[in-house]
């Protein structure tokens, strides 16, 4: 069956799958070397309320497919879809743009900006339609459910390992995307707060939100409602 035309760029459909991957090659050029090849052919189709999580051993290509499922990278071979748009192919300020709105993702390292604080860490995205003062209250409540609203002013160097993976994800959290995906966002937290980011993860799949993690914690992977195995 022949896949349907991509929709026009910079419009999605909401009835569309939040997240589809079709094919998905990943490989890295070795000089002197053949290609090494992470995942060959790989399928995902993510639709509001799904919990997916992809486990594996280190270096089995768990955050290689987040990061081409986010578009941070493209993929060798294959098309990624957001709610029907295809992403892939699309020059980098578009899927950046598009990516704001619709994806909410936190990498392994939280990456906070230092010189920013918490609070104005989480408030970026709104930055660009400058709705901070809008948001302002609704990142305050989610440091606050998240643990860390009493470091709400306090700078990336003055926060934990811990507390930096929450307020970033907060900042995930902010502009309610369509898709939260997470790297490994409980590796860095004691159990109880580990716990208590699953329970949050577990209820925004719940409210609609489309999950996609990439975890070996076993707490995590048996939250979810589906997984990936990767060798």
């Amino acid at each position: 069956m022949t896949d349907p035309a991509p929709t026009t760029v910079g419009i999605l459909e909401p009835d569309a799958p939040a997240l589809d991957l079709r094919g998905i090659a990943i490989r890295y050029d070795r000089p002197g070397e053949e290609p090494l090849a992470i995942v060959d052919g790989y399928e995902l189709r993510l639709t509001s309320g799904d919990f997916h999580c992809l486990a594996g051993r280190s270096g089995s290509g768990k955050t290689s497919i987040l990061r081409v499922a986010a578009g941070l990278v493209p993929p060798t071979e294959g098309r990624v879809l957001w709610q029907g748009l295809e992403i892939t192919g699309l020059a980098d300020d578009v899927i950046t743009a598009r990516r704001r709105r619709h994806v909410g993702y936190l990498d392994q390292r939280g990456n906070l900006v230092p010189g920013l604080t918490a609070l104005e860490n989480v408030l970026l995205p709104a930055v660009p339609d400058r709705r901070t003062r809008e948001l302002a209250r609704k990142a305050r409540d989610l440091l606050q459910e998240l643990g860390v609203g009493a470091r709400a002013a306090h700078y990336p160097e003055r926060l934990s390992g811990g507390e930096r993976q929450r307020v970033a994800l907060a900042r995930a959290l902010l502009l309610a995307p369509a898709v939260v995906m997470a790297d490994e966002p409980t590796a860095s937290l004691d159990r109880a707060s580990a716990d208590a980011l699953i329970a949050l993860l577990r209820r925004l799949a719940e409210q609609g939100t489309a999950v996609l993690v990439a975890s070996h914690d076993p707490n995590l992977i048996a939250a979810a409602d589906s997984r990936t195995e990767l060798a």
